[in-house]
């Protein structure tokens, strides 16, 4: 009876606010279609928007100034965790996986979600009548295309989009050059140690970062798939060339050198070539775990970690075609 009643108190709320409502036989409107295969419709371009992840706020922010959003993930101004920092402190609220109350507060136009991550969530906002619509997390750069194409549509900046995207392929390009002039004998060959352990399975976001970057990715090369952990044996089973390893810290709250610890003063794994060979690297991980336009810089971080000066490190770089940017 207490959840009764907090939901409707909820959808009073909202009603009072109008917050997020789909527009219904209004002209000059338009629709998408989302990642769940559900038509939103818009009546005129969002203003207001929320974002449900930190590569959808990438997004986002590569298409419209930071005044469209009402808030921003939590983790945008780590510096260890994020690459638009000086973006993130424009935007005073900072949101972990909000409540419908907050969101409801906000009064956001539109709520961009991962529908992979957030599948429950975005049905509660619909039925409190949010405007939702679903996107997948991309893993490829055709899945980054379509993203984009996604949410430019939804914000009504399809034009944006399209030039977001030509500036995508531009810097994968541009990459794709410089690590064509690495030959194969000396590709060096990568493993990643993630908080994540299952991060750097084969057909995942840093598989696809490692060809990009012309490395060897070797969780994927000694078979480990998608929803298998990376274990000790398997470290010593790959055995890198280079290992690199987290900096995450949630805003210094964590210790992670104690967790990297673990693993690089491990006796048993002293034989390791990386560890050996003391080719340890510490990555901008706001460009390595991002899902948006910006994981080219990911595959360019890689590239510099395992190659050096051939291929230049990325600093600061975020894709945008944002108004001021």
């Amino acid at each position: 009876m207490r959840m009764l009643v907090g939901a409707l108190a909820l959808m009073l709320m909202l009603a009072a606010l109008g917050c997020g409502a789909a527009p219904t036989g209004q002209s000059g409107g338009y629709a998408v279609t989302d990642a769940e295969g559900r038509t939103v419709a818009f009546a005129e371009k969002p203003v207001r928007v929320l974002n449900y992840a930190l590569w959808l706020d990438d997004i986002v922010l590569g298409l419209v100034p930071p005044e469209r959003l009402v808030g921003i993930d939590h983790l945008a101004d780590d510096p260890n965790s994020s690459n638009i920092v000086g973006i993130a402190e424009k935007i005073p609220v900072k949101l972990n996986q909000p409540s419908a109350e907050q969101v409801i507060a906000l009064h956001p136009d539109v709520v961009f979600l991962d529908v992979g991550k957030d599948a429950a969530v975005a049905e509660t906002l619909r039925d409190l009548g949010i405007r939702v619509v679903a996107c997948q997390k991309p893993r490829t750069a055709d899945e980054v295309r379509a993203a984009v194409q996604l949410v430019a549509a939804a914000l009504g900046e399809e034009e944006k989009g399209t030039a977001l995207i030509a500036a995508y392929d531009a810097e994968c390009q541009a990459l794709a050059a410089r690590v064509a002039e690495i030959p194969p004998a000396a590709r060096k060959t990568v493993l990643v140690i993630s908080m994540s352990p299952t991060f750097g399975s084969k057909g995942g976001l840093f598989d696809h970062l490692c060809t990009m970057a012309g490395v060897v990715n070797g969780a994927a090369e000694i078979g480990l798939t998608a929803g298998q952990a990376l274990t000790k044996e398997h470290i010593l089973a790959v055995n890198p060339d280079v290992m690199i390893v987290p900096v995450w810290n949630d805003h210094g709250s964590y210790d992670i050198e104690k967790f990297n610890r673990e693993y690089l003063d491990d006796p048993a794994l002293q034989t390791v070539k990386a560890i050996r060979n003391q080719q340890i690297v510490r990555p901008h991980e706001g460009y390595i775990y991002n899902a948006s336009q910006d994981m080219v810089f990911g595959a360019q971080d890689i590239a510099h970690m395992a190659y050096g000066d051939l291929v230049d490190q990325p600093v600061r770089r975020h894709l945008s075609v944002a108004e001021g940017e």
